[in-house]
């Protein structure tokens, strides 16, 4: 069963991975060959969409495709989960973000979220960073979950749930370096002189970051350790 925290968010947001129609979707996605596949075949890289989806302003349709440059909201109970390049993402509900074009049409160079969370899982590369309006992570081949409380002066929450990660708030910096969840906030103005500090892990899982790898051929450093450490943010004070 897995363990989460949840501020905001539904129990059913959390636990999308066990809907019958993302497993049917994600089983298929793997057994017809992943992206690559999909693209050539003519599938899109859209691997399930439930609800009101916009892409550039139009509603997505059923084997449309994300491509970066493209900017993204989702609806009340709406999701997306989609592929690019060797990345995947979950945008969850009430959501605002743009994938920014890196070196290739499927490299994603910048992810700028506006309003809402997104869960990603990020192959390995270099020059790629996740913006949000009081926080900025420059990320290689991790996995992580982003969320903007736009009820609280957008302030950010930002999760490297394995990998490493630049992280930066205001004049706050530090390399976040985590196997196992190490989550920071970010805030619009310095709480007790810090603009960044210590949070705990809420409103996201294990098993979210674990089906998204697979999407990807991937594993996480939990799954490729077989131990997991604990949700407390040691590693930042």
């Amino acid at each position: 069963m897995t363990q989460h925290h949840l501020q905001g968010r539904s129990e059913n947001e959390i636990l999308w991975f066990q809907r019958r129609s993302f497993l049917q979707a994600a089983a298929a996605w793997t057994a017809l060959g992943g992206v690559d596949a999909a693209l050539a075949q003519g599938r899109g890289n859209v691997v399930e969409m439930m609800g009101d989806i916009m892409v550039n302003g139009s509603r997505l349709l059923a084997l449309q495709s994300v491509q970066t440059g493209d900017q993204i909201m989702t609806g009340p109970k709406s999701s997306l989960i989609f592929v690019l390049g060797n990345s995947s993402f979950h945008v969850r509900q009430n959501s605002r973000m743009t994938v920014e074009r890196g070196a290739t049409l499927s490299a994603v160079s910048l992810l700028r979220l506006l309003t809402g969370a997104v869960v990603s899982v990020w192959g390995k590369g270099s020059n790629r960073q996740i913006i949000t309006p009081t926080l900025t992570a420059g990320i290689r081949g991790t996995g992580v979950y982003t969320e903007v409380f736009s009820n609280e002066n957008n302030r950010s929450y930002f999760c490297n749930c394995y990998g490493t990660v630049d992280v930066g708030s205001g004049a706050d910096r530090t390399t976040s370096r985590s196997e196992y969840h190490q989550a920071f906030w970010g805030e619009s103005s310095p709480r007790e002189g810090r603009w960044l500090s210590p949070a705990p892990a809420i409103n996201h899982s294990d098993d979210e970051l674990e089906y998204l790898a697979r999407l990807v051929n991937q594993r996480t450093a939990w799954q490729l350790s077989g131990k997991k450490g604990t949700k407390d943010s040691s590693g930042y004070r």
